[in-house]
């Protein structure tokens, strides 16, 4: 028998050991409690029976026993040999396993600990004795002792902040209790959600002063070897094993079997544990291979060799790049890729220097994508991305930057959403150091660096991915449709599955721990959270649609939620911002699911921000419509249409529409005539002036009402001329249709950021009028300011008037109509100046303004305002106006 919570098999993961492990003997003050033995057995005397089998939870042994010289009475079988064990003040004071694997195949630091315990066969009750473990490292006074995640809180507050979720109390409880059961689950048999997102640790390739293990976890698998070019690729010379083994003295917070060998005195009952034995034998098809290092010292398996598991699956034979590899290459002129054994000697390491930045109030992300960020045709690097783009970010005012396409995907085309090695960076742009000084660089110059991590589906790729990894359809993912995404053609985890759980949270650990990221933008969430996926198919037309979700909460918790999914997400929340309290996490929800943004405890899904989707849809519906058909309180409502006290990040475009197929915002306002008549030293046309014009209003009302972060993709702050086309060949149907390929050019996948910096292109103006709104933010803080009041919104003047925090935004949107004398409301009583004018000169516009204006309020209340000033509005802009503290206006 096995303990099982919602179809989950627990556990699988072995220990990791020390094989020469020495037993660990003494006295351990603790409770042990074993079931009654039968009538016919002799109550003053005990034998405690273990066979070699792995011994889980719940499960039996059976029933052989071994001998020993350690019993000093008679001895009698229990009838269910079945032990449970709570030893009270069995701590250690460093959560490191024995021998705990390291990457750098260094020598296991020898220090000891001392498990403290009450000996009552002293001659004096309640003597101390130590019993050190031999390999652990021993926390020192005054040193930091391990990051703890707090534990579940009671789930209830959100009704507090929402009472209309009173009436899903059945569902939303019942979610919560099953996180709790699964907290619970990993405290028990893992010793809680630190070690358990350590995975990376005994999976995969793991170093000890000795040699190599490498484990793998394939329950299909009939057979498997550790092949590559340190033997030759030969399937014979390196077999794994699914054998367990044994060793004494291992103490760890993960659950094997425990053999316990008592002292006892008659008439006394247990009075102490002479040793302890622990033992584990695989029966979750975790296969190992132990790789001592040659004669010389040095590793089995050189840095940098090519290496992959052999199998003999239900499908057949296959080799497989590892699961858990830390970095994979395509090799010049091969299609499929190569695991790498990545273990560089301690003088290639790079090594981080400056710490992590500190959570910002507001999050104004650059989105960027690595590999496109060149002005030239061809892939760029870390080391580029590092010297060229990241102090243009910075320059430009953006706080963070989140880059796409870390994890290695086969196809580059996927624009990295199709992963296939989920612990490698891709190889298209450098090494994992190179990476690492990016990052590094990025913290350096005060920038959070958030990774587009996708955990919502997986590259359908057999050859380098996770599909049929171990020949069979279900192992990290569901089988049969509900493991197919049929609009991704991608493959869907299984959230429910112990072991998906224990890597997928080791994943989002791994990124954190080892390259210093600040947290992740989760791709899909609404794809994760729902079995409908958030589509819907029309067999007719053979169109997928998006679900409509109305709003209505019996959309958001009912038969189509996936609980177990978003048991995950609260799992991955509860990890990521308890042991990195600064990390911030962002969900892609276009669903609007309630208590998405509200912490685990309180019984929300946890993250910090979701994106608010909506708004980048809304401006190409009416960017389809002439200015005329634009309705002022419709862009409002778009714009403010969140759920209080749940933050969001607002776009006015994102990667999506800069792909080939769609367009840009700036696409949709100009077309054709970006071609020609972007340069200053020719005459512009209307159509580009209309679209500088809107491409600087459109972007600064979403700043302003949009959310509490702001996100651009890189290019779009001024307008990039260009689609996104990664290289690709001709595609034929399979009905005999070709859709032409584009020659495998990187010609339309790069970034001319060259325009936004040339000053006789229009470009430009565009490029200065976002850095300076990107500044005024910095300054004035209003995304996240508490005061916001949108005071005017004019359907016949096309005018919005708003505040927020200290400022007051005027919009006006006519075609042609400018107004004098405009009188706005405000909050505070004084004198204005402008602080940013899209009409300026700087910013490609006409300058109709003079900056050094000064604007006195009035009294009396105007639109529910107890202060008033006139305005002169010209059309087709929008200016921000400050309270007079002697600041100058904002322009970069």
């Amino acid at each position: 028998m096995v303990y099982t919570l919602s179809g989950i098999r627990l556990p699988a993961v072995p220990p990791a050991t020390n094989r020469s492990g020495s037993a660990l003997r003494g006295a351990l003050k603790g409770k042990i409690f074993a079931q009654k033995p039968s009538p016919e057995s002799d109550s003053s005397s005990l034998k405690v029976a273990a066979s070699e089998k792995t011994l889980v939870p719940g499960s039996q042994i059976d029933g052989s026993s071994i001998s020993t010289d350690q019993m000093e009475v008679h001895e009698t079988e229990l009838e269910d040999p079945q032990v449970l064990i709570d030893i009270d003040d069995l701590t250690m004071e460093d959560d490191n396993d024995i021998n705990k694997p390291t990457n750098d195949c260094s020598k296991v630091d020898e220090n000891q600990v001392s498990v403290h315990s009450e000996n009552q066969d002293d001659k004096t009750q309640g003597a101390v004795k130590s019993v050190t473990l031999p390999g652990t490292a021993k926390v020192k006074k005054g040193e930091a002792r391990p990051k703890s995640i707090p534990p579940p809180g009671n789930g209830q507050r959100i009704y507090e902040i929402d009472p209309l979720l009173k009436g899903y109390r059945e569902h939303l409880d019942y979610r919560f209790g099953q996180y709790k059961k699964m907290r619970e689950a990993i405290d028990m048999h893992e010793g809680g959600l630190d070690l358990f997102s350590r995975g990376y640790e005994k999976m995969g390739f793991t170093c000890s002063a000795t040699g190599i293990t490498y484990r793998e976890w394939a329950p299909g698998a009939k057979s498997a070897a550790l092949i590559g070019d340190f033997n030759n690729w030969n399937p014979q010379a390196d077999i794994m094993t699914r054998v367990g083994f044994r060793t004494k003295g291992k103490v760890s917070g993960h659950s094997f079997c425990i053999t316990l060998r008592l002292r006892l005195r008659l008439g006394l009952g247990l009075l102490g544990i002479v040793a302890i034995d622990f033992f584990y034998v695989n029966e979750f098809g975790v296969w190992e291979i132990f790789l001592p290092n040659n004669a010389d010292g040095s590793p089995a398996i050189p840095h940098g060799s090519r290496v992959k598991i052999h199998m003999d699956t239900p499908s057949g034979i296959k080799d497989s790049i590892p699961a858990w590899i830390k970095f994979s290459i395509q090799a010049p002129g091969e299609i499929p890729y190569n695991g790498i054994y990545y273990d560089p000697p301690e003088e290639e390491k790079y090594v981080f220097k400056h710490p992590r930045p500190k959570k910002p109030k507001s999050l104004r992300i650059y989105e960027a994508h690595v590999g496109m960020s060149s002005t030239e045709p061809v892939i760029n690097t870390y080391a580029n991305f590092r010297d060229d783009v990241l102090p243009r970010i910075k320059r430009l005012g953006y706080n963070a930057v989140q880059i796409m396409a870390i994890q290695e995907h086969s196809y580059y085309g996927s624009f990295g959403y199709h992963v296939t090695n989920f612990f490698a960076p891709s190889s298209r742009c450098g090494t994992p150091e190179d990476l690492k000084s990016l990052i590094d660089k990025a913290h350096e110059l005060d920038l959070h660096v958030l990774m587009d991590i996708v955990h919502s589906h997986a590259s359908n790729n057999v050859l380098d991915g996770l599909n049929k990894f171990d020949g069979t359809d279900s192992h990290y993912f569901h089988s049969g449709s509900r493991g197919h995404h049929w609009m991704w053609d991608s493959r869907l985890f299984n959230y429910g599955s112990w072991e998906v759980l224990r890597f997928l949270l080791s994943n989002a650990r791994w990124w954190l721990d080892e390259y210093k990221f600040d947290g992740f933008r989760f791709d899909g969430v609404t794809s994760m959270m729902y079995a409908h996926h958030g589509l819907q198919m029309k067999p007719l037309f053979e169109l997928c649609l998006s679900v409509a979700f109305t709003g209505s909460y019996n959309e958001y918790f009912g038969y189509a939620t996936d609980i177990d999914a978003v048991v995950y997400l609260m799992l991955v929340n509860d990890l990521i911002h308890g042991l990195f309290p600064e990390a911030i996490t962002v969900g892609e929800d276009v669903s609007g699911m309630p208590t998405f943004c509200i912490p685990v405890q309180d019984g929300g899904v946890g993250f910090d921000y979701r994106l608010h989707m909506a708004i980048a849809d809304k401006w190409i519906e009416l960017l389809k419509k002439p200015d005329e058909y634009w309705k002022m309180g419709d862009i409002i409502h778009t714009l403010t249409n969140r759920r209080w006290s749940e933050k969001c990040i607002a776009y006015a475009e994102s990667h999506d529409q800069a792909l080939v197929g769609d367009k840009t915002i700036a696409f949709w306002l100009m077309d054709k005539d970006m071609y020609e008549f972007m340069a200053l030293d020719r005459p512009s046309t209307p159509t580009v002036d209309r679209g500088i014009a809107f491409h600087k209003m459109i972007r600064l009302i979403t700043m302003g009402l949009g959310g509490e972060g702001y996100l651009n993709f890189m290019g779009n702050e001024f307008g990039h001329p260009e689609w996104i086309d990664f290289p690709r060949g001709d595609q034929h149907l399979p009905n005999g249709t070709v859709i032409p390929g584009n020659d495998f050019s990187y010609d339309k996948c790069r970034r001319r950021f060259d325009l936004g910096d040339a000053d006789y292109l229009r470009y430009r103006g565009l490029q200065e009028f976002d850095q300076a709104m990107q500044h005024l933010e910095e300054k004035y803080g209003f995304m996240t300011a508490e005061h916001l009041y949108i005071s005017r919104k004019d359907e016949g003047d096309k005018i919005v008037v708003f505040e927020r925090g200290d400022l007051v935004f005027v919009f006006n949107f006519h075609w042609s109509n400018s107004y004098s004398d405009y009188r706005v409301g405000c909050l505070k009583p004084g004198k204005y100046k402008i602080v940013l004018d899209s009409d300026d000169l700087l910013f490609g516009g006409f300058n109709r303004l003079d900056h050094n204006a000064e604007y006195f309020s009035s009294d009396g209340w105007y639109e529910d305002r107890p202060h008033s000033f006139l305005v002169y509005a010209p059309c087709r802009t929008v200016v921000v106006y400050a309270p007079d503290e002697d600041l100058e206006p904002v322009k970069d």
